[in-house]
């Protein structure tokens, strides 16, 4: 990318809302790449909370986050084949879940400032909109699908694997199921089997959000919430072992 070139070179002052006047020099090259359609990278950094009728953007960064999420699933799925290709889908499945988890799509986020760069309706921002780890997340996978879209797999998949990678590395051996951990937990302590209830589903259709509760007899239950119910029985289940690492002698 040439020196000084803007992300944005061609879009008029009065077009731009005040988060997009932002210097996103520096989030051009944390991607990797300059947009040819500036309006699919506007739509990726946009709120739905300041989206709507009187904006070009109406529904803000949700529709490229459906398709971001499809994207690093395909991505991440073909990484995992090709540099594990002795194991089977029993150990792939944990890495694969924690590759695409939120938690994850937020750290990416956070290395790359994208905070800095959202454009957030007032009331959004005065909330924490920006250290909001759902929101970063969500938007994170909005900008893998706008490089998708403007660019094509390759471009999307060079993005992947440059901030992907650290992770994959962190660990050698696939993360450990944290139901069955608890399960066997429990049955090593001879307590009745860990019970999963579904407090709540929200947010769109297309990208819902669910509340779990892990109980287990006699003991304090545990929260989670999570983008699937797996996920979130998944995130209950390794919260309540957390917290009872934090007092069990084994």
């Amino acid at each position: 990318m040439a020196g000084g070139d803007s992300l944005l070179p061609d879009v008029p002052e009065d077009q731009l809302v005040a988060g997009q006047k932002a210097d996103i020099e520096s989030l051009s090259e944390a991607l990797g790449h300059r947009f040819a359609r500036r309006d699919l990278l506007i739509e990726a950094l946009t709120h739905k909370s300041a989206a709507g009728d009187g904006n070009a953007n109406r529904f803000g960064y949700e529709r490229l986050e459906f398709l971001g999420d499809r994207v690093l699933g395909l991505i991440i799925a073909d990484i995992l084949l090709k540099r594990f290709p002795d194991e089977h889908e029993g150990s792939l499945a944990p890495r694969f879940a924690a590759l695409v988890r939120r938690e994850a799509l937020a750290e990416v986020a956070m290395k790359i400032d994208l905070a800095r760069h959202l454009v957030l309706a007032p009331g959004e921002e005065k909330s924490g909109g920006r250290t909001n780890s759902g929101l970063l997340s969500d938007a994170c996978e909005a900008i893998i699908a706008a490089l998708y879209l403007d660019a094509g797999l390759e471009t999307a998949s060079r993005f992947i694997v440059r901030y992907w990678a650290p992770l994959m590395a962190a660990t050698d051996k696939p993360p450990r199921d944290a139901k069955t951990t608890l399960q066997e937990w429990a049955q090593e302590r001879k307590l009745r089997l860990p019970v999963y209830q579904t407090l709540s589903r929200e947010g769109p259709p297309h990208s819902p959000t669910f509340t779990v509760r892990v109980s287990v007899e006699g003991l304090p239950p545990a929260e989670a919430t999570g983008r699937s119910k797996r996920a979130a029985e998944q995130d209950a289940a390794g919260e309540m072992l957390q917290a009872f690492a934090k007092g069990d002698d084994g």
